[in-house]
């Protein structure tokens, strides 16, 4: 076989998918596995969606669309975009993609030269770092810490740029901790990026899943930072639509027409019965909302409070999002036989407790785990019973 490309080799595989991966074959062996990986709603796709793609499909519905997503639902993502963020947008603002991290891989293709560089908050989403390295970029990494709830301090920021500087990553709730920015960090973001004509990637993904007052986002605090601004988001997480694959960028006219051809090149387009559903989902009932978000606050309650029992954990009560993150250090300076990074506990849980959880390396931060709670109550007490059982046996 002819060899690869070097650039195999500075990307791996996604590890939330390889654990989900492994979890379901261990689930088709016949092994009961509780899943805390999979970054995913539980809830069913809700009907008057689903309705809206079927119908789509039953009138003929499945040819190509635009590059760029169907106008239909480009209008509604700028108009549910002005209303949300407070500025106003029009269709030419969007690029419909084939899911929200499309539409932020096009981010970076669209805005790197070769070696800029990318200021990426950590602990971060596994995927930021290998797709600005495949676009041909540095990812720069400023640490968050549990002081500051794992936001960088404007200062830390401030420090990490360079001449090669290009863009700033912000993903606010935060996938992996929940975390979210306060408006002075989002304020001092804002400034830095007009001081030194930076990008700023806001990656919204989980805006409706805020326990704690509104979403805030930079353009909330800073409407004019508007032309150097790509938010980020999608059907998702907000109406239980991962499988569809349909995301957004609202950006700059500019910029979101270059995602769109980036788009044109690659796949085509996105689905064009999918998008009819997002349609639906954006312009329909918005009655589950508030729903899942407080199902997911009862959840992230009692999932702190069970993990709180066991030795060595400290959890961070997130915010947002439906992810807790974890403080394990303790547990891992146990020592042998126990285990000596958190990818050696998540493959230990998973063989010896059948706990499917995230290590917090795969997030850019040792010492750490992440688990899910998108999950049944049930299940969240099933799991934090056995990885207790498994802590204390260590």
């Amino acid at each position: 076989m002819p060899k690869l490309s070097s650039r195999n080799d500075a990307v791996k595989p996604s590890p939330t998918l390889a654990i989900t991966a492994r979890a379901n074959a261990m689930r088709a062996q016949g092994l009961d596995v509780v899943g805390f990986g999979a970054g995913e709603p539980d809830f069913e796709t809700p009907v008057h969606i689903s309705d809206a793609a079927v119908a789509a499909l039953r009138v003929g519905f499945t040819r190509y669309t635009p590059e760029a997503g169907i106008p239909e639902l480009r209008t509604a993502v700028a108009a549910r975009a002005s209303r949300d963020l407070g500025v106003p947008f029009t269709k030419d603002n969007v690029a419909v993609t084939v899911g929200g991290k499309q539409g932020i891989y096009e981010f970076f293709l669209a805005t790197l030269e070769p070696d800029d560089e990318v200021l990426i908050p950590t602990p971060c989403w596994v995927s930021y770092p290998d797709q600005v390295t495949i676009a041909g970029g540095k990812p720069v990494f400023v640490e968050g810490t549990a002081e500051r709830s794992f936001v960088p301090s404007p200062t830390q920021l401030a420090a990490a740029v360079t001449p090669r500087t290009r863009a700033l990553v912000i993903c606010s709730p935060s996938n992996p901790t929940g975390a979210v920015w306060t408006e002075a960090d989002l304020g001092a973001a804002a400034e830095l990026a007009r001081e030194h004509d930076l990008w700023i990637l806001s990656d919204e993904i989980y805006s409706e899943l805020v326990f704690e007052g509104r979403h805030r986002s930079i353009l909330h605090v800073a409407p004019g930072a508007a032309s150097r601004v790509c938010v980020a988001s999608g059907a998702s997480k907000t109406y239980a639509m991962t499988g569809w694959r349909v995301g957004w960028v609202v950006a700059p006219p500019a910029l979101a027409k270059a995602i769109a051809v980036f788009t044109g090149h690659t796949v085509s387009a996105p689905t064009s019965f999918a998008q009819k559903g997002a349609v639906a989902a954006l312009t329909g009932s918005q009655d589950d909302i508030p729903k899942w978000r407080s199902t997911f606050r009862q959840r992230r309650d009692r999932i702190v409070e069970l993990c709180r029992e066991i030795p060595g954990c400290k959890p961070f009560v997130p915010p947002g999002a439906f992810y807790l993150w974890v403080d394990v250090r303790e547990v891992l300076e146990r020592g042998a036989p126990g285990p000596a990074t958190s990818a050696d506990l998540a493959a230990r849980l998973l063989e010896d407790a059948k706990v499917a959880l995230v290590p917090g390396s795969a997030f850019c931060a040792e010492g750490f785990v992440r688990l899910s709670f998108a999950t049944s109550m049930e299940r969240i007490e099933e799991g934090c019973r056995r990885i207790r059982k498994f802590v204390e046996g260590i």
